[in-house]
């Protein structure tokens, strides 16, 4: 069994929902996540997905953190070649003030967009290449250390911003076990080099300040609910609403039926689509409990990130609540 159990809240607008709802939800699934034992929730920097409200993740966790007592809050991730180090160091030195003992950063290097909003955050095709060199001057200003004499971070907190790197391939990996920092595999949505990324980062790993032994955080995603034909229904209402806001990036205002989603779906690019999602516990609690058990076994995970796509509120709630009970948490 995993030692923590963690979630990722992709503060997701449903159909026919607005995004204050949205982020009113995602309060709603930290309160519950607190009450029933996990050790932390973490958020997601997308643009331009109408789907996804946790752009300004930053603001983000400060709101929910200004909603909760004591379970960490974090990025899972802010995507570094989007900003500057100074910037963002900024943001959650701040938080951390506000918030001590309970901001992680975990940073990411893709765009978490498409190309054209790339150029509208202002991020060039060549960003990513100084993926290394920026995280290094972050940790620097985020610890009191600049590596760019004369500028510091305002304020630099009194207790520690951890870092994590996130991932899906190898670069990932072998860089976070050239730093001595914790791992997170995004196999929730990317899962083919999990083991192989794994295996490389625990291999080359180097203790750090912040770790002396590899931590890996394996992302699942969870459809808990009393049965498994409840499980299964909501699991198929999300991963359709899923696959029709892909297919419709593009088309502009067309929509998209049950049959025109599941024909797609049936499709080589669809089967591609849904191999995405091949890590999906889904069932009663006792399920899930045996899904996650097996999953965290196999790729050695430290730990389980765990994301609850239920469409409705209180079945994602209740997913949350039924997963941390099955799987020993209180």
């Amino acid at each position: 069994m995993p030692a923590a159990l963690s979630i990722l809240d992709l503060a997701p607008i449903a159909p026919g929902r607005s995004a204050r709802e949205s982020l009113a939800a995602s309060v709603e699934l930290a309160r519950a996540a607190e009450r029933s034992g996990y050790r932390r929730v973490w958020y997601a920097e997308h643009h331009n997905m109408p789907t996804i409200a946790s752009s300004a993740t930053a603001v983000v966790i400060g709101h929910v953190a200004e909603h909760t007592d004591s379970i960490r809050l974090g990025a899972g991730g802010i995507m570094l070649p989007n900003h500057s180090p100074l910037v963002i160091a900024e943001q959650f030195g701040t938080l951390e003030t506000l918030f001590p003992g309970r901001i992680d950063l975990g940073l990411g290097r893709a765009p978490g967009t498409d190309r054209q909003t790339m150029r509208a955050i202002r991020r060039d095709a060549t960003s990513a290449d100084t993926f290394p060199q920026d995280v290094l001057e972050l940790q620097g200003y985020l610890s009191g250390q600049s590596r760019v004499p004369g500028v510091q971070s305002v304020p630099v907190p009194d207790t520690e911003v951890p870092l994590y790197l996130l991932g899906s391939s190898l670069f990932g990996a072998q860089l976070a076990a050239q730093l001595g920092l914790p791992y997170a595999f995004a196999s929730h949505f990317a899962p083919d080099a999990l083991f192989e990324a794994v295996a490389a980062y625990r291999e080359e790993f180097q203790p750090s300040e912040q770790l002396d032994r590899p931590y890996v955080i394996a992302g699942v995603n969870v459809f808990a609910a009393e049965d498994r034909e409840e499980a299964e229904a909501q699991r198929e209402i999300s991963y359709r609403n899923r696959t029709r806001a892909f297919i419709k990036r593009g088309q502009g205002q067309q929509e998209f039926s049950d049959a025109e989603v599941d024909a797609f779906l049936a499709s080589a690019a669809g089967q591609q689509l849904a191999s995405m999602t091949k890590y999906t516990a889904t069932g009663s609690p006792e399920d899930v409990r045996a899904y996650l058990e097996a999953f965290a076994e196999s790729v050695r995970a430290d730990e389980l990130i765990t994301a609850h796509h239920a469409q409705e509120v209180p079945d994602r709630v209740r997913s949350v609540e039924l997963t941390a009970k099955a799987m020993g948490r209180r």
